[in-house]
């Protein structure tokens, strides 16, 4: 089960939207809870609330490690406030299986966003695919969930923006043979109208072109992983724009 929800102005549908859902947020919490649904609704906002605080202040600090400052964003206003970052919450649930190698959790993928913030309950389940090295070839990764602990994924926007110095990370998320396992993933985002596109490109040039997350979404719905690769600026290609006059950086 997955439900996708993401603050409204209005607070008539619980202050949430539904995307994946097959009814609105509020309905299946009354069906739940009929008599004290509103208490789902608070706690929904306030952890929106402080997810967004948190990815303010997370973007902030990576941004700040790439040694910028704020006339560097044109989309983000101060560097120090971001105030116009846009957060989903997704709300997962993966029920046990007691054959866990013959059931998908959730696919292999990087996320779409600039970062998720990641809260688990006790049920490991996520996995990271680590790169071949010393100790071995390309395998899959487990991290535990720790209690109080947040896991941050980068994304691919985060990726774009640092022109590769923070790489997307490849994650899935298998299920559990006994336990059920529960996630909620804060996904942070620019606003749609803007640009992401790498900044102060530490090559001299931008691998990739400039993107807005609508945008991304759509190639990532086509192209799935190799969305981003689809977006590489290659060096001819480089060359012709930059004779051109046409390619620039934020």
């Amino acid at each position: 089960m997955v439900l996708l929800v993401s603050p409204l102005s209005s607070p008539n549908a619980c202050g949430m939207k539904a995307s994946l859902s097959p009814a609105p947020p509020l309905d299946h919490a009354r069906n739940l809870w009929p008599h004290d649904y509103s208490e789902f609704c608070e706690t929904i906002d306030r952890y929106n609330k402080e997810m967004k605080k948190l990815a303010e202040r997370v973007m902030h600090l990576m941004l700040q490690s790439l040694g910028l400052n704020e006339d560097d964003l044109d989309w983000a206003g101060p560097v120090k406030d971001l105030q116009e970052v846009s957060g989903v919450l997704q709300l997962n649930s993966y029920p046990s299986c007691p054959d866990p190698d013959r059931a998908m959790g959730l696919a292999a993928h990087t996320d779409s966003s600039l970062l998720t913030i990641l809260h688990q309950n006790s049920t490991s389940g996520l996995q990271v695919l680590r790169a071949q090295d010393i100790y071995g070839p390309a395998r899959w990764v487990t991290i535990p969930p720790l209690p109080g602990a947040l896991v941050i994924n980068i994304g691919d926007l985060s990726h774009i923006l640092s022109n590769g110095r923070f790489h997307s990370v490849l994650h899935r998320a298998v299920v559990n043979r006994i336990r059920h396992r529960y996630s909620m993933a804060y996904i942070c985002g620019p606003p749609a109208h803007a640009k992401v596109s790498p900044l102060r490109p530490s090559s001299g040039r931008p691998v990739f072109r400039a993107v807005t997350w609508p945008e991304y979404l759509g190639l990532k719905g086509k192209l799935f992983n190799q969305a981003l690769a689809s977006i590489r600026v290659s060096d001819e290609t480089w060359e012709d724009h930059n004779n051109a006059s046409v390619i620039t950086c934020v």
